[in-house]
């Protein structure tokens, strides 16, 4: 079970670090054919990004924690 936990959890981890680190290109992924130009995302969109991924992270981090023992 924790096996299965940790492999569906790095791709996750993976997304919520791009997600902080590229903040602009994680919130255009897949809706950039939606606009005909460069589209102007505003400061606290990505602050609210980066937020959010840390706190999920986190948040992840000790579920797994707790599972390992529980």
């Amino acid at each position: 079970m924790i096996f299965l936990i940790i492999i569906f959890s790095v791709p996750l981890y993976a997304v919520l670090i791009w997600s902080y680190f590229e903040p602009r290109e994680s919130l255009l992924w897949g809706k950039r054919w939606m606009y005909k130009e460069e589209p102007e995302i505003s400061e606290s969109a990505i602050r609210y990004t980066k937020i959010a991924s840390i706190a999920t992270i986190v948040f992840i981090t000790l579920i797994i924690v707790l599972s390992f023992f529980i």
